[in-house]
């Protein structure tokens, strides 16, 4: 399948990218203890995401409210994605990133990444943000055909995304056509 893809669709991809690579650092010659690790570059991806989503009008309690970052259970992040976050606005909002230890806690979230060490709890925190607008990221086997919008899938030793913007949509999210023409196709949906 070919793509046409528009000039300013060629610079979103381009910053996209860039902002993927930013983490890798600027010196190609760095010894491998330097190279950034697997959550440092899905930490540039998930503090992004939210540039490319637009959410109903009443996910913010105002105009100036902070994007809220939920992340549940143990954070693989480490301090990547606060440091990131720390560093960069949304539409002039602040973003925040939360720990979030219990399903009742993920209202306010506007995005919540569910961890492959809480894949037990997946379901349980996918039904408790059914339809709350939440974008819902993760990075398990299934997790978007289980009613997840996003996931990381590595491939060929490189991050990538999936999206299941039916999911997305149901949750009264709009994710831009700019991220979905970056994203990897979908896996088929297994038989029941």
């Amino acid at each position: 399948m070919n793509f046409i893809f528009h000039r300013r669709d060629w610079r979103f991809a381009v910053r996209l990218m860039l902002a993927g690579l930013a983490v890798l650092g600027f010196c190609v010659c760095a010894p491998a203890q330097e190279r950034p690790t697997e959550y440092q570059v899905k930490a540039v991806f998930l503090e992004k995401f939210g540039q490319f989503v637009e959410w109903p009008d009443h996910a913010f309690a105002g105009v100036g409210s902070p994007l809220v970052i939920g992340v549940f259970g143990e954070n693989p992040f480490r301090d990547a994605l606060e440091n990131l976050a720390a560093k960069d606005t949304l539409n002039r909002r602040a973003i925040v990133v939360r720990q979030i230890k219990s399903p009742s806690d993920l209202k306010g979230c506007h995005v919540v990444f569910i961890p492959a060490s809480v894949k037990a709890r997946e379901p349980e925190v996918l039904a408790e943000v059914h339809g709350l607008g939440i974008l819902t990221v993760g990075e398990t086997d299934n997790f978007i055909q289980n009613g997840g919008m996003i996931t990381f899938v590595v491939e060929d030793s490189r991050i990538r995304f999936e999206i299941n913007d039916a999911a997305a949509r149901c949750a009264g999210l709009k994710i831009s056509s700019k991220l979905l023409a970056l994203a990897r196709p979908a896996a088929a949906k297994p038989p029941e």
